[in-house]
């Protein structure tokens, strides 16, 4: 019950912060914000929890993962539509790693917040690396990078502030150059959906194929992360 109330708490700060973007912050939010919390066996302690973190993507592929692991872990998810500068979504990670300790976390971000440029996701990436190591500072953790789209528009002046598959190429590899420097492995999820339109359900996710793809790699990298333990 308090957890609910917390999170209840916490997103209408959310949406109360989102009232009036131009006045109150120096961040771009999207017409429609989201957040998607879920946390299975809250109550149960007698196996390794692990948390995905990134947006509908990795929602999609969260029910397979925990298929995949069931009986090894329990797993959890927290999708976000928050871009990585956002200063709410700092407050979410820390609301889910306040109230459970995760022995894995895999997390993404790259596929929102295309109104910001690729140097403000750079400066944006250290601080949501040093929230999560300081709200779960013995987690193993593993960064995914952002999927490609079915069909890329290309990079012009008129649709800059839109996803490109330039765009998610220049941040993923941002975000694997800090990642490297900073010892946190990088799972590759764009690379086995390049070129392979059949695994799309529409220009941005997945069908049941591309999922079950994207689903596998992060359950073998997981698990594996979890025998270190």
């Amino acid at each position: 019950m308090k957890l609910c109330l917390f999170i209840f708490l916490v997103i209408n700060f959310a949406f109360i912060a989102m009232g009036k973007p131009s006045e109150c912050s120096p961040w771009e939010r999207e017409s429609i914000e989201w957040c998607d919390i879920w946390i299975s066996h809250a109550n149960e302690t007698n196996l390794p929890r692990v948390l995905l973190i990134g947006d509908s993507i990795t929602r999609a592929y969260y029910p397979a993962v925990e298929k995949h692991l069931a009986g090894t872990a329990y797993v959890g998810r927290l999708s976000s539509s928050a871009f990585i500068s956002d200063p709410v979504l700092l407050e979410q990670i820390k609301m889910v790693l306040t109230q459970y300790k995760f022995d894995v976390i895999h997390f993404n971000n790259g596929m929102h917040g295309w109104q910001h440029s690729e140097k403000e996701y750079e400066q944006a990436l250290p601080e949501c690396l040093k929230t999560i190591r300081k709200y779960a500072p013995n987690a193993k953790l593993i960064w995914a990078n952002t999927t490609p789209l079915k069909v890329s528009p290309p990079l012009s002046p008129d649709n800059k502030a839109r996803a490109t598959d330039q765009r998610i190429a220049e941040r993923n590899a941002i975000a694997a150059k800090f990642m490297q420097t900073q010892g946190v492995p990088v799972e590759d999820l764009n690379t086995p959906m390049q070129n392979h339109p059949e695994y799309h359900s529409d220009n941005v996710h997945f069908n049941d194929d591309g999922i079950s793809i994207q689903a596998d790699l992060v359950a073998v990298d997981i698990k594996k992360l979890l025998q270190q333990q």
